[in-house]
C-alpha cells in the first residue's frame, strides 16, 4: 500500500500546540472553530474528521464525529460539514472542550477518503474507523490545549 499523504491543518482561532479560546468551549457558545485543510489529494471523495481529548480520566473522549464532508479548504466556525456520528457526549454534534480537571489536549484528525462513507448519522466512533479502513488517502491533525477558567495558570 502505497504511504499515505499529509494534509496541512491549521486553525485561525489557535496554532498547533496552543490554547484553543473560550468561545468554542462549555464555557463559550459551544461552537467548532474554523479549521482550514491543505493538500487534500485530488481524487478524494469525501473528508471525515474525529475530535478527540486523549487526556480524559475515562480514556479517550471524543467530541465531534463528521464524515462525508465536500472535499473543500475550509470548514466554518459554526458549522455541521457533513454527517455527524454520537460524540462521548451522547449526541450527534460538536461538543466543545470541558475538561474536568488540568489542561487537556484536543486533537482535530482529518481524513482524505476514497469514497463517500455509507453510514447513518449518529454512529459510534468505531463504526466510522471501521468504514473509512482502506479508503484513506491522507490525514492530517492540529492540536489545541484548553483548561477550565479559574484553574488556568494564565
Amino acid at each position: 500500500m502505497a504511504e499515505q499523504a499529509q494534509l496541512n491543518i491549521k486553525s485561525i482561532a489557535f496554532s498547533h500546540g496552543g490554547h484553543i479560546p473560550p468561545l468554542y468551549t462549555c464555557e463559550g457558545k459551544n461552537i467548532n472553530p474554523p479549521i482550514e485543510i491543505n493538500n487534500i489529494p485530488d481524487d478524494a471523495k469525501s473528508l471525515a474528521l474525529i475530535m478527540e481529548d486523549p487526556d480524559a480520566p475515562g480514556g479517550t473522549f471524543y467530541h465531534w464525529l463528521v464524515w462525508n464532508i465536500v472535499p473543500r479548504n475550509t470548514i466554518n466556525e459554526n458549522d455541521t460539514p457533513g454527517i455527524c456520528g454520537k460524540n462521548s457526549f451522547r449526541d450527534n454534534n460538536y461538543g466543545g472542550p470541558c475538561p474536568p480537571d488540568g489542561e487537556h489536549r484536543y486533537y482535530f484528525k482529518i481524513f482524505a477518503l476514497d469514497t463517500e462513507l455509507d453510514l447513518a448519522e449518529g454512529v459510534t466512533h468505531s463504526a466510522l474507523v471501521n468504514a473509512m479502513e482502506g479508503h484513506i488517502l491522507a490525514t492530517g491533525e492540529i492540536m489545541g490545549l484548553y483548561k477550565k477558567r479559574g484553574t488556568s495558570e494564565h
